[in-house]
């Protein structure tokens, strides 16, 4: 059966690979060969030449890795794709192959803490200009575009405030300007949302979360037309960064897509329930989750979201210190970066994943003091709410919550 017939949850299992081309391996083969031999020095050149598909070097793929691509691009609906050793070297490796010196990227300004250490420290650095704009108004895009315009850059949702972007209304305004348009899918994957199918050209992501789901390999992917794949492989990826992924973290990675629908299913429903009593506790002053009737951007998450996610980004009613506090409490609920595993992980991203930023820069980019970012986890939910509520009383009601968790400590 042709790929785009099927369903979701049957391209995940099946997309990319034929056993019985395999010698009937039910699980894909992992290589992890570094190079691969010729039958001859002509076959050789004509594989540096582009004129046969001969593999030659780890760098620039192996069949495992082919396999592992060919489903990803069918996942988010591209041409193609490209898996790297991380979501870092995914960004980088696809950037550094569309801009050059004197060029201009626009951002939105709620961003990854890494990427705007990249954007600031890295991209300026080699005189490439970037200006954070606020996407969630796409209507005034068109005022910042110059000629110098490459890369239009966002998140949706945004790490770590949950703030969405209308892609295709931003995609609209890219098209009409003829420049590229790139957005960062990590959060939602392309279980809940397609960006390339909204108007996109090119997704990328942190592979380490959702997509592997279990918190034990790191990688990234880009995905889009198969012009632009080849070029970030063989100039970004082979040249600039050399992110390559490990021949392990390949079939680990395949391994993980084949339950991403079922975990993420699991994940979204944990997560409305858990938004539901962050919404009702007084000393929570704040929560975005696109799944609540009160979101401000409710009616465009159901437009490009099929579901609203896993990720939950809340304030307390209170300081700094006590959303600190509050995080120390937590005995099921772990600290720690990373999110889209099976274990509930909480950060604070003033303390942590947007560290960087000068306190100037904090309140520019809408990260709030008190802001948490939650990653809802496949525990059981009524153990997730329960943790939550003992942590909040502790900090702000002298312990009188839940304790039924000791057991954990």
């Amino acid at each position: 059966m042709k790929s785009n017939k099927l369903h979701f949850a049957t391209r995940t299992i099946h997309s990319g690979y034929d056993p019985h081309q395999n010698h009937g391996a039910l699980t894909p083969p992992m290589h992890t060969s570094s190079t691969f031999a010729f039958n001859s020095v002509e076959q050789g050149g004509a594989a540096f030449a582009g004129d046969n598909d001969h593999y030659i070097y780890s760098r620039l793929g192996t069949p495992s890795q082919q396999q592992l691509e060919q489903r990803l691009a069918d996942l988010e609906e591209a041409e193609a794709a490209l898996v790297t050793a991380s979501g870092m070297g995914a960004i980088t490796s696809a950037i550094w192959s569309l801009v050059e010196p004197g060029d201009e990227i626009i951002a939105d300004k709620s961003l990854y803490g890494c990427t705007f250490s990249f954007f600031e420290h890295g991209l300026k650095k080699f005189g490439v200009a970037v200006n954070y704009v606020d996407l969630s108004t796409p209507q005034f895009l068109s005022e910042h575009i110059t000629d110098k315009t490459k890369l239009v850059y966002t998140e949706s949702p945004s790490n770590p405030n949950m703030r969405l972007v209308d892609i295709a209304a931003v995609a609209k305004i890219t098209r009409q300007y003829g420049i590229k348009f790139m957005v960062d899918n990590t959060f939602c994957t392309p279980y809940l949302q397609n960006p390339i199918a909204l108007g996109a050209d090119i997704v990328v992501h942190s592979a380490t979360k959702y997509l592997g789901g279990h918190g034990d390999l790191i990688a990234g992917v880009v995905a889009g037309s198969a012009e632009v794949l080849l070029h970030i492989r063989q100039y970004g990826l082979k040249d600039m960064t050399g992110a390559v992924i490990s021949g392990h973290d390949v079939a680990l990675l395949m391994r993980g897509l084949k339950t991403l629908h079922v975990r993420m299913d699991r994940h979204c429903e944990n997560a409305q329930k858990v938004a539901g009593y962050l919404q009702t506790s007084p000393y929570v002053k704040q929560i975005n989750y696109p799944g609540l009737a009160n979101f401000p951007q409710a009616e465009l998450a159901k437009k490009q979201m099929r579901q609203p996610g896993g990720m939950i980004a809340f304030e307390l009613n209170g300081s700094r210190e006590q959303a600190a506090d509050f995080v120390n409490q937590l005995e099921l609920i772990l600290c720690a970066v990373s999110l889209g595993d099976t274990e509930s992980l909480i950060q604070h991203p003033a303390s942590m994943t947007h560290s960087t930023y000068t306190e100037e820069e904090l309140i520019a980019h809408l990260i709030s003091p008190s802001l948490l970012r939650l990653s809802v986890g496949l525990e059981h939910v009524d153990d997730i709410i329960a943790d939550l509520d003992q942590a909040l009383e502790s900090v702000f009601n002298g312990g009188s919550g839940n304790k039924g968790l000791s057991a954990l400590a």
